[in-house]
């Protein structure tokens, strides 16, 4: 018995058919801005490593707010670069600090976006971890995981007075979902949800954002906190933690190295899963770009309609805005 050959070619003949049977899409809806806010006046410096991408002072910041609403981009991630480290970063949780005023700022301007603050200690303390350190009687140093958490707690609370209407903690502390959701909800801010930087790795595709952020560690490295790149198993513990511990979503970081840490969140557990489309993953593709050896627009779409294919539901991506754009 002969079967006659299967035509797939069938439903690929034209645009129209293809987009009928097409079965992930990309919506600016989908997108995540992130942002970098400074202090200072007159400042909109774009950063070397990350072409397109620029520090703002305030007093520059509506314009760019007003961009990103504009073009129908739901959320920004706000990061912030202050002029004051210290040992035990206490800009992050000054009512004062520039995530603060940066979050009032963007509140009062556009009220219906989204903003969500990025929840950690690495831009604020002058050794660039994302914690507190101490010495062991090794003489060696260390990050105090506990004496961590106090901090977190009072840097997400101070994020929620100043109006954040997502608190995102990237620490990578043990325990860190739980401690902040309890002060959160002891502090009256019950409805604020965590996003969760569940599943962050100990990765190379960080180096433009450690540029960015001001941020690289001043000695050793974060491989004590953050996932070794080998690992998924122990992604799937990371995340069930922060599921237990009260995390509202779950996020991914990197994204692209990383598309079967993505899938396996989304078929383990029923959260919104969150990819970061980090600061290398743009520096590659604007550099090809830049050379003319690819073409930006399809392979950014192409990148991005990965992630989602993998399961993302949301992408945070520092080419929100041109992709907003390409969709519109």
């Amino acid at each position: 018995m002969s079967f006659p050959t299967v035509r797939h070619r069938r439903l690929r003949g034209s645009g129209a058919l293809r987009a009928m049977v097409r079965e992930n899409t990309l919506a600016v809806d989908d997108f995540i801005y992130p942002i970098f806010v400074t202090t200072g006046e007159g400042v909109k410096a774009e950063i070397s490593s990350m072409p397109g991408v620029y520090h703002y002072s305030l007093d520059n910041l509506d314009e760019e707010i007003r961009e990103v609403a504009e073009l129908g981009i739901k959320a920004v991630l706000l990061f912030g670069v202050p002029d004051h480290k210290d040992a035990e970063g206490t800009s992050a949780y000054d009512a004062n600090g520039i995530v603060q005023q940066a979050t009032r700022r963007v509140k009062a301007l556009v009220p219906e976006l989204i903003v969500i603050a990025d929840t950690c200690l690495c831009q604020f303390t002058d050794h660039g971890h994302c914690g507190v350190v101490r010495q062991l009687d090794s003489g060696e140093a260390t990050v105090d995981n506990d004496a961590s958490l106090d901090l977190l707690v009072r840097t997400a609370i101070s994020q929620a007075e100043a109006g954040a209407d997502i608190i995102a903690p990237s620490n990578m502390m043990d325990g860190f979902v739980h401690a902040i959701r309890a002060g959160l909800d002891e502090a009256g801010y019950e409805a604020i949800p965590i996003l969760s930087y569940s599943v962050k790795y100990a990765s190379a595709f960080y180096g433009p954002f450690r540029d960015a952020a001001h941020s690289t560690p001043q000695f050793g490295d974060r491989k004590t906190y953050q996932m070794d790149p080998a690992n998924s198993r122990e992604a799937m513990r990371e995340a069930e933690s922060d599921v237990l511990e009260g995390a509202d979503m779950l996020m991914v970081k990197p994204a692209l190295a990383y598309l079967d840490i993505i899938r396996a969140l989304k078929e383990n557990f029923d959260l919104p899963v969150v990819a970061y489309n980090v600061s290398a993953e743009y520096s590659m593709i604007k550099a090809g770009a830049a050379n003319g050896w690819l073409d930006e627009r399809a392979i950014v779409l192409e990148t991005l309609l990965g992630m989602k294919r993998a399961g993302a539901d949301l992408i945070i991506t520092y080419f929100a805005k041109d992709a907003a754009r390409w969709l519109n």
